[in-house]
């Protein structure tokens, strides 16, 4: 059985899978934002120090550009990783860039709009499998990574 080879788990018979995984989210969320803004400082002086100007504008786009290739590469971000989840689509299979292209949009899109972030939030909290809007709208969800064998 190859990694992804193998569908969702059901949140009634497998609850393991989805046990914490807002409290992880939410703590990769924090990590993320970090090495984010880490990596953000590093660049301004490559940016002749203007990027001190336009800061958020320069943490946005570190932080899209981020997202977007943690999560093609790995099916997580970093924060993700150091919390022991990781994203899977409908069929139960790791991001490819494009997926992880869209989630991110998603992200950002929330982001901007707060009320659709809170919508958000209540649905992690609320929902058999703790997903966000962006995860319901593309099939997606996050886990709780399997154990290696």
């Amino acid at each position: 059985m190859t990694q992804t080879s193998w569908h969702l788990p059901d949140p009634e018979t497998q609850p393991e899978f989805y046990a914490d995984v807002p409290v992880k989210r939410l703590l990769a969320f924090v990590v993320d934002t970090l090495v984010i803004i880490g990596i953000s400082l590093l660049a301004v002086p490559f940016t002749a120090f203007t990027g001190l100007f336009f800061f958020p504008v320069l943490t946005a786009v570190v932080g899209f550009a981020y997202r977007v290739v943690t999560i093609a590469r790995g099916s997580a971000t970093w924060g993700m990783r150091l919390s022991a989840i990781e994203f899977r689509d409908a069929e139960g299979k790791r991001f490819d860039l494009s997926l992880a292209f869209l989630h991110t949009l998603g992200l950002a899109v929330s982001f901007a709009l707060p009320l659709v972030q809170v919508v958000s939030i209540v649905l992690m909290l609320t929902g058999s499998r703790a997903q966000g809007l962006t995860d319901r709208v593309l099939g997606t969800v996050a886990i709780n990574r399997r154990a290696a064998m």
